[in-house]
């Protein structure tokens, strides 16, 4: 039986990987538990799996789960550093890095420390600090297991020890909501972007994908998870999200990695690893599709993937930069202080101000995260 914690359980990433351990409970206990601050649905969880360890990363909601009282043989702990310890559980064998954005860095780190296996669906802890996150992964003999669809498609698409023979990686993306949108629109409210043509993601996840910087994000995780040079990443547009990602090699021949659009598949496919079990999952029906179409994104329909690719390249402090700003002005828009085309010019504006540094210490990559979510806010304010 393979012992798991999952960071970020009340998540989208989360309630699948769940799933999946209910769908399987003869393989997986479940020792630690760690969210934000969905305590309704986190208080069942404690109840359903009983983890021997829990936190909620919000102090408020911590301090009510401990009034209650209710969960025997669970202890109950709060804050960053309550979670830092559950990503530590002494008795587990994998943890699932589920927690959105860069409040996942830390905890991800602690477990490396621990030397537990990482199943990764934090892309920001490679996007922020990947070539940290690698070399303390090394440094510890830790293996990380990408979760995210497309990486996960990559990991199984890349031949192992033979990365020479690769030309380039294809990372696909539906084109989220406004693919086809008219460029003359002016407005796009908070329930145009959310809705997300083919996956059911959490609203920040969400947004992101609507202005395409999420998968600018995977390629910027795909050049440390994989080793590549940011020459050999590549994106290309896939609404029917089929086709999670392909492989062109020197000789002309490509491999391509397909299946539906559910998410329980590539977490199972961590979990599991390196085994694959039959799920009770509906297949991919070859005979049904209509057709598959790919196309180039349209980088100035999407200027925050155009902005990543630029990040991707120039390195050192700027993907830390990105992330932070692109964070604090995703907030802003969720919460309808700003609108959503004004996420791009708020990014840029941060992103020319910054002056980067190397991003081999941890410290140098923190400083960058909070310089641009203070400067983000600011212009916010005088926008407001």
């Amino acid at each position: 039986m393979k012992k798991i914690v999952i960071l970020g359980s009340t998540g989208s990433i989360g309630t699948n990987t769940l799933d999946i351990v209910r769908r399987f409970p003869d393989q997986f206990q479940v020792v630690g538990l760690a969210a934000n601050q969905n305590l309704s649905l986190f208080e069942k969880q404690i109840k359903m799996f009983k983890p021997a360890v829990a936190a909620l990363f919000n102090k408020e909601s911590a301090q009510t789960l401990l009034q209650k009282n209710r969960y025997p043989g669970t202890e109950i702990l709060s804050g960053p550093d309550g979670v830092m310890q559950v990503a530590q559980a002494p008795d587990a064998d994998l943890v699932v890095s589920a927690i959105v954005g860069a409040a996942g860095l830390l905890p991800t780190l602690s477990a490396i420390f621990a030397k537990k296996t990482i199943a990764l669906a934090n892309k920001e802890t490679m996007v922020m600090a990947g070539e940290i996150v690698q070399r303390e992964a090394a440094a510890h003999h830790v293996q990380i297991l990408p979760i995210d669809s497309e990486h996960s498609a990559l990991f199984q698409l890349l031949p192992k020890g033979k990365s020479e023979d690769v030309k380039r990686v294809i990372l696909t993306a539906s084109g989220g909501p406004f693919l086809r949108a008219p460029k003359t629109k002016k407005k796009f409210t908070r329930e145009e972007a959310l809705a997300h043509p083919t996956w059911k993601m959490g609203p920040k996840i969400s947004i992101d994908s609507a202005t395409l910087v999420n998968k600018g994000f995977e390629m910027i995780e795909a050049r440390w998870l994989f080793d590549l040079p940011p020459e050999k990443i590549d994106v290309i547009i896939h609404p029917q999200s089929k086709v999670h990602a392909l492989v062109e090699f020197h000789d002309g021949a490509m491999t391509a990695h397909l299946g539906v659009p559910d998410m329980r598949i590539p977490i199972a496919y961590a979990l599991f690893y390196p085994e694959r079990k039959i799920l009770p999952f509906q297949p991919l029906d070859l005979t049904a599709l209509s057709g598959l179409t790919f196309e180039p994104p349209d980088k100035k329909r999407f200027p925050m993937l155009a902005m990543a690719i630029e990040v991707l390249s120039s390195g050192q402090t700027y993907p830390a930069v990105l992330n932070a700003a692109n964070e604090a002005a995703v907030h802003a828009f969720l919460l309808e202080k700003i609108g959503f085309l004004d996420i791009a010019p708020l990014v840029r504006k941060v992103l020319d101000k910054h002056r980067p540094v190397t991003a081999n210490k941890i410290d140098a990559v923190l400083t960058a995260d909070r310089w641009a979510r203070w400067e983000t806010e600011k212009l916010i304010r005088e926008y407001i």
